[in-house]
């Protein structure tokens, strides 16, 4: 029941994430952003979407499954700096990568401290949320692959932060 619950809410997190993120396309479009990175996206798209349903799958083939509550109250804390960071940006922040030509980059709140911070939480997302549960072949297989394409993709925001 836990893991249900927690599915339901993670789903629930992510399509309000993109919700947000199709918001502030709108505003940042209308103020003359550029999008970079753009051949990458659907990539991004379909890693964060196989690793939700790799949980469900990994969770549902393992006879006995644990559950850490102190990683679930972790996983708490980090939706709760994933928030700090979208209200630091703003009608900013986004999924996609887009600039506005003459604006600076953010640097109040946590932008002050952290270049990336929204990339630190993502990083500790995919390690706190399979080991919750338990499904380690989630763990490692998504760790590699977010690496795989943060790299490519931190690249691409230091070119647009950069333009």
């Amino acid at each position: 029941m836990t893991f249900t619950i927690f599915i339901a809410f993670l789903i629930t997190q992510r399509l309000s994430e993109l919700y947000v993120a199709a918001r502030n396309k709108k505003w940042l479009l209308q103020h003359g952003a550029v999008e970079y990175g753009r051949e990458h996206y659907p990539y991004m798209v379909a890693l964060h979407t196989a690793f939700i349903i790799s949980l469900i799958a990994e969770y549902n083939l393992r006879p006995y499954v644990t559950v850490n509550y102190y990683l679930i109250a972790l996983f708490v804390l980090l939706t709760c700096l994933k928030a700090l960071v979208i209200a630091n940006l703003g009608p900013y922040w986004n999924t996609r990568i887009y600039r506005v030509p003459g604006t600076p980059p953010v640097a109040t709140g946590i932008y002050k401290y952290i270049k990336h911070p929204n990339y630190i939480i993502v990083i500790a997302e995919i390690a706190v949320i399979p080991l919750a549960f338990s499904l380690y072949y989630t763990l490692v297989v998504f760790s590699l692959l977010n690496a795989a394409m943060l790299h490519v993709r931190i690249k691409k925001e230091n070119e647009a932060l950069a333009a």
